[in-house]
């Protein structure tokens, strides 16, 4: 912020009210804002109503495909996951991360009970460490892990040039 001049009529300079006027604005300015956090909604449910809602009632908020994994009955596996990720969350101190849970399930729908929780997913070669935010709900956990190493081009115009040099 620049500092204020205030130029009157007749080229008169600030007067004492509005220098002090300007010191206080410039205080005000130089004060942090509070940091206000928006409250997360999954389809216009709020977060803490999704935690106290039944497995039939969720399933029901879910995408198509997600309700039909869910109508299809909840397995052991991710049932033993979730007991391990609530194990976690109870063993952590507050305001720490939970320790990570290695899972093969990739295919594993992120539930509002999940959020806080730090997973591994296995990528087919390692454990990819992800934390579950709100945002996730209704996802895979596969969505969060990739599976591929992204490829890096070379620059335009290369043309093999690098590879084999003649003498």
């Amino acid at each position: 912020l620049k500092p204020l001049r205030f130029e009157l009529h007749q080229g008169i300079r600030e007067t004492g009210l509005l220098q002090s006027l300007r010191r206080v604005i410039m205080a005000d300015a130089e004060q942090p804002k509070k940091r206000t956090f928006r409250k997360y909604s999954y389809r216009g449910i709020d977060l803490d109503k999704l935690l106290d809602m039944s497995n039939q009632d969720l399933m029901e908020l879910f995408r198509a495909r997600q309700r039909r994994k869910f109508s299809r009955g909840i397995k052991r596996k991710p049932i033993a996951l979730l007991k391990k990720l609530r194990k976690a969350k109870r063993e952590t101190a507050y305001g720490e991360k939970p320790e990570a849970v290695k899972t093969h399930l990739r295919n594993m729908v992120i539930v509002p009970e999940m959020i806080g929780s730090v997973v591994g997913v296995y990528n087919g070669k390692q454990y990819i460490n992800v934390e579950i935010k709100p945002e996730m709900i209704g996802h895979y956990l596969a969505e969060f892990s990739i599976t591929y190493k992204p490829i890096k081009h070379g620059r335009a115009g290369m043309a093999g040039k690098g590879a084999f040099l003649p003498f």
